[in-house]
């Protein structure tokens, strides 16, 4: 499970660190693709095959269940950590989340999210707000 929320820098090349807490359960290759909110998803190839899966159960004849189907898709890229620890996201997939230099990496259980520093600020800042809220009407935390 990927948790926790980890500061990072894109180098000049489009690399970034992967955090040594992710790596191991990320493995050898991983996906990463466009993800919701402005930020990256990135899912180890277990956890893109259930993803591709429920993807492959929406019905084609839906309209918005082709166009995401478009998006998450096209957007995908294998990533792979190199020697230094690093994986290079590729430029559309910068662009899509804004990614200049300043980056925060989450866990959020079955997936990494990269998320440029100030959009997760400003997300985080906002959801913060209604936390409590959240929870009463998603979340049944009696034991």
């Amino acid at each position: 499970m990927f948790m926790g929320e980890y500061q990072h820098t894109i180098d000049a090349k489009g690399r970034l660190t992967m955090p040594a807490k992710f790596r191991d359960e990320l493995g050898d290759k991983f996906v990463v693709t466009k993800g919701l909110d402005h930020c990256l998803f990135v899912y180890s190839q277990a956890e893109w095959r259930i993803m591709e899966d429920k993807l492959k159960a929406l019905s084609f004849t839906r309209a918005d269940a082709r166009a995401f189907a478009r998006m998450f898709f096209s957007g995908a890229a294998e990533g792979e950590i190199d020697k230094q620890n690093r994986v290079l996201l590729p430029q559309n997939l910068r662009e899509h989340a804004d990614l200049q230099k300043d980056v925060i990496v989450v866990g959020v259980s079955t997936r990494v999210e990269i998320w440029d520093k100030e959009k997760w600020q400003a997300y985080n800042d906002a959801a913060s707000a209604d936390y409590e809220t959240l929870a009463e009407k998603l979340v049944d935390f009696d034991l």
